[in-house]
């Protein structure tokens, strides 16, 4: 059985830092793309990044870009978030995801339906 586990949530104050983490465990599998997913209260799903295997592409939620990054390993399907310069609004369960479907465009990796396996959300709060 395939399992995300995330890590890294927490409080903090405007304007710090944070850094997210994401791992699989189980069953031994391939990625093409993993992902990192945000909701807040009140508010849809929205792919906050993404990261490509090949190629080592990127793709940021325009709120967000400048000020998060995201990394990873593929050999070992793991992917991390590096959150610069929070924002209240930055608050949200956070949701890691990877995909097996490799598809020609990044921008397939914004979607949800790109993904196979889900965490279960870390709680991210940025205080005023």
């Amino acid at each position: 059985q395939v399992q995300l586990v995330e890590s890294g949530g927490g409080l903090v104050q405007a304007g710090g830092s944070l850094r997210l983490s994401c791992a699989a465990s189980g069953r031994t599998f391939s990625t093409a793309a993993m992902g990192w997913f945000r909701q807040a209260p009140g508010k849809d799903r929205e792919l906050v990044a993404a990261i490509r295997w090949s190629g080592g592409s990127t793709y940021y939620v325009d709120s967000v870009k400048g000020r998060f990054t995201i990394s990873g390993d593929n050999a070992r399907n793991t992917v991390y978030l590096q959150m610069n310069k929070l924002k209240p609004e930055d608050t949200a369960v956070y949701y890691c995801a990877a995909g097996r479907r490799v598809y020609s465009g990044l921008n397939v990796y914004a979607a949800e339906r790109a993904y196979d396996y889900w965490g279960q959300g870390t709680q991210v709060t940025v205080s005023s």
